[in-house]
Parts: structure tokens; C-alpha cells; sequence
């Protein structure tokens, strides 16, 4: 193999390996965060009423999760329900908001 070859070589397994670090640094400044997402946009099931991404049928669905940024889930701005109390996302599910 051709020093050229060898150079290449070696640059392309850092450049992957630095690749997979970052996506692990990113994952890992992520959470999950429940009761954020509007109907269809979840990350994945929860619960009753999701089976996989995409799929929870209610607007800020307690049992349905998204990935946000670490920290920033309790604070996410959310409409008030309809008899005006307040919305927050949180690190675990809810019971507010299930499809009927």
C-alpha cells in the first residue's frame, strides 16, 4: 500500500471516529422530555396511544416524549389547557392530555 494510500487511510478513521464522538456528545445533551409535542411529531412511543415516532394523536400528549436540549424541558413555553392551567414538559410521563 502506498504511503498516500496509508495517509488516507489513517485520516478517514479519525475523521469517523471524531464523527461518532460528536453524535454521542450531542445524544447525550439531549433527554426526553413528556407533554411537548404536537399531535404526530413525537419521538417515540410512550405509552398508550403511540406505537412508535410519530405517532401520538394529541396535542401535547402527557405520555408522549420528544428529545430536547438537557435542562430545557420544564421551562418549554406551552399553551394553557382549556380550563387555564398551566402546561409543563417533564422528565416523566403525565397524565394529562391522553387520547380519549
Amino acid at each position: 500500500m502506498s504511503t498516500t494510500m496509508k495517509t488516507l487511510a489513517i485520516a478517514g478513521a479519525v475523521a469517523a471516529s471524531m464523527s461518532a464522538v460528536g453524535t454521542t456528545a450531542d445524544a447525550a445533551s439531549k433527554e426526553k422530555c413528556y407533554g411537548v409535542s404536537v399531535a404526530g411529531a413525537n419521538d417515540c412511543a410512550a405509552g398508550p396511544g403511540t406505537t412508535c415516532a410519530g405517532t401520538s394523536v394529541t396535542d401535547y400528549q402527557g405520555n408522549a416524549w420528544t428529545l430536547v436540549d438537557a435542562g430545557t424541558c420544564t421551562t418549554i413555553d406551552l399553551p394553557a389547557m382549556a380550563d387555564g392551567t398551566e402546561r409543563k414538559g417533564s422528565l416523566e410521563p403525565q397524565e394529562r392530555d391522553l387520547p380519549a
